[in-house]
């Protein structure tokens, strides 16, 4: 177990002992068994959240063979890491008036004019720097920062928590990542008004930088 206190969740960026993930352990001569229970089914980062167990337990000595079983938490126990990560619907927001993080803003009333290319760019060279970066992508309709980042998964949704995808180091939230591939998008007002304000309030964007 204090092995496994070194092994962060991807997504989440916490310990998976502290989050509460780790389930049975058995230990039978060299051999080793864990079990995981992944926030939701299907988790898309199964294979590196297994992958990063096994090579915090290899390190051990006299560990000969290991086995990652995998399981899913419980919606009492999904609901518990809600909050304990990201507290109750007040939570602060990097985007609050009060907050120390600095906001870049990337705008123009033109399209095609690389806003996303600046931003991705930006984005990048600024955690090549140490920075802690999250980019909102606030373009609806013509969206293209995941294929920009090279990433097309969906993000997972942890009760009322959205968890950014990641790329490069960057924490990225983004439509392309709520819908199909090549889905058009044909929200009007309210819901335009209400996705774009999910990505506000409803994003586990943790910490990011204030400098």
């Amino acid at each position: 177990m204090a092995a496994l206190e070194g092994v962060t969740d991807p997504e989440l960026r916490r310990s998976i002992v502290a989050l509460d993930m780790v389930g049975d352990v058995s230990v039978e001569g060299g051999r080793v068994s864990v079990l995981i229970k992944l926030t939701v089914a299907g988790c898309p980062l199964k294979a590196e959240i297994q992958r990063r167990v096994t090579a915090a337990l290899t390190a051990l000595p006299g560990v000969e063979s290991i086995h990652v079983g995998l399981d899913v938490m419980s919606d009492e126990e999904r609901h518990a890491l809600r909050h304990g990560v990201a507290g109750g619907p007040a939570r602060p927001s990097p985007f609050a008036r009060d907050a120390r993080t600095r906001v870049i803003g990337v705008a123009s009333g033109k399209g095609g004019v690389g806003k996303s290319s600046v931003t991705a760019n930006l984005a990048v060279a600024l955690v090549a720097r140490g920075y802690t970066v999250g980019v909102l992508d606030a373009d609806v309709y013509g969206y293209s920062i995941p294929r920009m980042m090279g990433v097309q998964r969906p993000a997972v949704m942890v009760d009322d928590l959205i968890l950014p995808v990641e790329a490069h180091g960057v924490r990225l939230i983004s439509i392309g990542f709520l819908t199909e591939d090549d889905s058009p998008v044909i929200w009007r007002g309210p819901m335009l008004h209400k996705a774009l304000t999910s990505f506000v309030t409803d994003v586990f964007w943790d910490e990011p930088d204030d400098r």
